[in-house]
């Protein structure tokens, strides 16, 4: 069960697809209209299983969120019309969910609990317990507040100067929600620029936050109105096919309203980097303050390269697929900077190395990375998701380029960030 033959090695991409809405936007969505007042409407939600463990979480601290086929309106009542949960908060396989939370239910004069899967188990969690227990709250967890279950009883909170010891945008937005409802002004000082979605929905929905490159200072005791949003495509998602495309022979595909945000076009910049063939059309306007386009790219002769630095926190969803991407390319790529994989739904750097070798892969993990030799032939395995939706992505495009069947274990985990993943490749590969 859970097992899938994919495609044999000789097809190619050809079409135009949009992918599904942009997970980390999805999960703000929800939250900010929750904590905002006024009714927030929603388009182009992803429907994935992480997303849908915040709607639940949030309806089980008394939100009404109402779903429907294209759209969902969130009816908030602000921070102060939260509910002490009468039930533990089960956040699934969603760390975004659960950082994102604590922040939200640091200052709430209530407790709750929240609890998720086996890998939310093995997830550290003090990178954002230690900073909210300085500004104040009660938390509590395994080993001294680092994994679930963790307990909450929220508490007067006063603002924070707080330098991230790892860039985390989740860790971040937690210090800036948990800010939001603090006395004084709060200082984040990120190692490198992360993700901005936090940011940008905070001015989305009426509040103010200072940006100066890695600096973030925000004023608390703000007041959210609710707001129109529509969700872009996921890049993370789309970075799958991208790499696809740029691997298999004679493809050429589109995909429509990505999500072109500079804090997460890593995966632009490697593609650039290793001389794949594609161009951007930037849509004119501006949708819920984040940057949309379409990207079109075709088949091309590709080269080895390095990643490293503060190209890193811009892409580290995406470095499985680019692992995949270096095999493909003529020389070596070295992957450097990179320990959060380590701590990801699984050690993305031991699952994509291992699962690679099985295909014939000239890969190796390093304490920060991983380095990859192509070009390489691949040919067709048992291979493992190891229940983390990006490897399943993965090896699933890397079945385009194999020499024989290969078998997928774990598939399922595919529906936490893409439910119509096979469905959109079977529509490029027809």
């Amino acid at each position: 069960m859970g097992n899938e033959t994919l495609f044999n090695s000789g097809g190619s991409l050809n079409g135009t697809i949009r992918v599904p809405g942009d997970k980390s936007i999805s999960h703000r969505s929800i939250m900010f209209g929750a904590i905002s007042h006024g009714k927030t409407v929603i388009e182009n939600f992803l429907f994935g299983e992480d997303c849908i463990s915040t709607i639940d979480c949030f309806r089980k601290l008394g939100v009404d969120i109402e779903v429907g086929e294209q759209r969902i309106e969130v009816n908030g009542k602000g921070f102060e019309g939260l509910q002490e949960p009468t039930e533990i908060l089960d956040v699934g396989n969603s760390g975004t969910t659960t950082r994102l939370m604590m922040g939200i239910l640091a200052s709430m004069p209530f407790h709750s609990v929240i609890i998720g899967d086996e890998s939310i188990a093995r997830r550290p969690m003090s990178r954002v317990t230690k900073p909210l227990i300085s500004m104040g709250a009660k938390i509590d967890g395994r080993a001294e507040g680092d994994f679930t279950p963790i307990s909450i009883r929220g508490g007067a909170l006063q603002a924070i100067d707080y330098a991230l010891p790892v860039g985390s945008a989740q860790v971040k937005s937690a210090i800036l929600l948990a800010a939001l409802q603090s006395e004084g002004k709060t200082v984040v000082r990120e190692p490198a620029v992360t993700r901005d979605h936090t940011e940008r929905m905070i001015r989305l929905f009426g509040g103010n936050v200072e940006t100066n490159e890695n600096i973030i200072s925000i004023q608390g005791c703000q007041t959210l109105k609710g707001t129109h949003i529509t969700v872009p495509g996921d890049i993370s998602s789309a970075a799958f096919f991208l790499v696809g495309a740029a691997i298999t022979k004679n493809s050429s595909i589109k995909l429509e309203h990505v999500g072109l945000n500079p804090t997460r076009t890593g995966i632009v910049d490697v593609l650039e980097m290793m001389g794949a063939d594609f161009d951007i059309e930037y849509d004119t306007a501006d949708e819920g303050t984040e940057p949309i386009g379409a990207i079109t790219i075709r088949a091309s002769d590709l080269k080895g390269t390095v990643i490293e630095g503060e190209l890193i926190p811009r892409l580290i969803d995406e470095i499985p697929v680019i692992a995949l991407l270096a095999t493909q390319a003529e020389g070596t790529t070295i992957i450097r900077d990179a320990e959060e994989l380590k701590v990801k739904e699984t050690n993305r750097i031991d699952s994509v190395v291992n699962e690679l070798k099985k295909m014939g892969a000239d890969i190796e993990a390093t304490p920060d990375g991983m380095i990859i030799r192509g070009k390489c032939g691949l040919k067709g395995a048992e291979v493992d998701s190891h229940g983390d939706h990006r490897i399943g992505m993965m090896l699933a495009i890397a079945s385009l380029i194999c020499q024989g069947n290969m078998e997928l274990k774990g598939k399922e985990a595919i529906r936490v960030s893409y439910p119509q993943f096979f469905e959109h490749m079977n529509e490029l590969t027809d």
